[in-house]
């Protein structure tokens, strides 16, 4: 778990994002949690290694706060509809979710 914990840490500090992409698989397919619970154990594992990644950005300089503070708001109203997606969503919906987001994530760095 820690090796997968740095593993998670070091993607999400060197793209400022991303760890889920990383724990989710190593929770669910390596550690066999359920999807559901892989994907809440996801969040609560990267939230915060966000909020230390985030600081290090701030005070490099690499931040512009016009655009956080609306992004962020943004984030927090998409975070407590996803929350409340993920408790009303079967298990295999929220990985058919999960891998078409990956796909499209992986398309998209493709073009």
């Amino acid at each position: 778990m820690a090796l997968g914990g740095a593993l998670i840490g070091a993607v999400n500090g060197l793209f400022g994002g991303g760890g889920g992409m990383i724990a989710v698989p190593v929770l669910n397919g390596t550690l066999g949690y359920p999807a559901k619970q892989a994907h809440a154990t996801a969040i609560a594992v990267i939230a915060p290694l966000c909020a230390v990644s985030a600081l290090f950005y701030l005070f490099g300089g690499h931040v512009r706060l016009p655009v956080v503070i609306p992004a962020a708001l943004g984030n927090v109203a998409g975070g407590v509809i996803g929350a409340k997606l993920l408790g009303r969503l079967p298990g295999p919906a929220v990985r058919l979710c999960f891998i078409a987001v990956m796909l499209a994530a992986g398309i998209r760095m493709m073009a």
